[in-house]
């Protein structure tokens, strides 16, 4: 049976499934603004924030600097301070010029604050909204963050924020021969964790060089469980520009390791998939350059032909609690240059070289899904020991079409 008809299949027996709970009580961490504002006072605060990092409407930086705390520098992660600079490009240290603090990159010249940079700070805070995929460069920040203050003997304190892929978990775990900035850590894509969960994993499982601690707080969240479904107020990056990209980036991702776009340098972008010359599907789009977001995208000012999935995020991501393997192993069968289809970075994103073997092979989704799945409940056992909140309530949808 051709792919994209199994696709339509699965997609149609899950309407009738019942939405998750939805929770619009929950309070992030910034927002707890007595569980850490007395411990900054007359201290040297240096902060690792972006957009997304915020107590209310107000930025972090200014929320603390209002209230007379000594912010001495911020550090920026990918897409920078303002989250305005698009994916994978270089980042440089500035000034910003509401506050005239200096801004450090820790996606350009390095990854990780130097024991210089950290010279003189008393407490690092870190606050930044991520959205629970391996491959999505937050956690690796945080990981060098966190290794940087055991190294220099800096107290870090997160600020936990939802995380709105926590409901599920799936995906093959990364092995350590494709470690990489885009995957750090023996976890699946999804991986059901706030970063204040990520941080106490890294911490306990002793992940960082050399197996040193990091001195951590979390600022937990209230009114949240793994079951909650949150809209970001803000968006985390340029190109997740919505709820519907994000629930559709750790399956479309992979696709940024392919001959296939997904949209970036559209409106759209991680709403859609598609590429030059495709037969199938009905829905077409023109990537542009996008300054700040799409910086020359793949086949820039060339119309592409597949799928406008913003819909399908809606009614199978939440519904299903999986990764949506059919649009990847379509794609492949229907390419007219298979030895072309896959890029070197595929197999870094997945973490493994095993899922591109497997498409290759002619692989059913199920029969993929299935190999992940010793790997997923070893990993839980480790997560379990690290969670904060109340757990996923039902993890073991079957949907497969067989």
């Amino acid at each position: 049976m051709n792919v994209f008809i199994r696709a339509k299949l699965l997609f149609y027996s899950l309407l009738c499934l019942l939405p998750l709970q939805l929770s619009a009580q929950i309070k992030p961490g910034a927002d707890r603004i007595d569980e850490y504002l007395p411990l900054l006072k007359n201290k040297k605060v240096a902060l690792v924030v972006n957009q997304t990092s915020r107590v209310g409407n107000t930025l972090l930086p200014d929320y603390l600097l209002s209230n007379q705390i000594k912010v001495v520098k911020i550090f920026a992660p990918e897409h920078g301070f303002r989250g305005n600079t698009s994916a994978g490009a270089k980042v440089d240290d500035s000034k910003d010029a509401a506050t005239g603090l200096p801004i450090i990159s820790l996606y350009g010249k390095n990854f990780k604050p130097k024991s210089s940079q950290l010279k003189g700070v008393d407490i690092v805070i870190f606050d930044i909204q991520d959205v629970g995929v391996r491959f999505y460069t937050y956690i690796s920040t945080l990981h060098y963050v966190m290794e940087a203050c055991a190294e220099s003997n800096k107290q870090l304190i997160v600020l936990d924020r939802p995380n709105p892929n926590g409901f599920y978990i799936d995906g093959p775990v990364l092995e350590p021969a494709f470690k990489s900035f885009v995957g750090m850590h023996p976890v699946p894509v999804v991986y059901g964790m706030t970063i204040g969960e990520y941080a106490q994993m890294i911490n306990g499982e002793g992940w960082l060089a050399g197996g040193e601690k990091c001195s951590l707080k979390v600022v937990s969240l209230s009114s949240y469980t793994h079951d909650s479904m949150y809209k970001l107020p803000v968006a985390p990056s340029p190109n997740l520009a919505t709820m519907q990209a994000i629930y559709l980036y750790p399956s479309l991702c992979f696709f940024e390791g392919t001959d296939v776009s997904v949209g970036r340098g559209t409106d759209h972008p991680f709403e859609m998939a598609g590429r030059p010359g495709f037969k199938e599907g009905s829905y077409t789009f023109n990537p542009q350059n996008i300054p700040g977001k799409a910086e020359h995208p793949p086949y820039e000012g060339k119309e592409c032909k597949g799928f406008l999935l913003t819909k399908f995020a809606d009614e199978y991501v939440k519904l299903s609690k999986q990764l949506y393997l059919y649009w990847l192993l379509g794609f492949y069968e229907k390419s007219k240059d298979k030895d072309h289809y896959f890029t070197p970075f595929f197999d870094k994103l997945a973490g493994t070289d095993q899922l591109r073997k497997q498409v290759i092979e002619g692989k059913t989704p199920n029969e993929i899904q299935d190999t992940w799945k010793p790997g997923i409940e070893a990993f839980k056992k480790i997560r379990a020991k690290y969670l904060l909140y109340p757990d996923i309530t039902k993890d073991d949808r079957d949907v497969h079409v067989r």
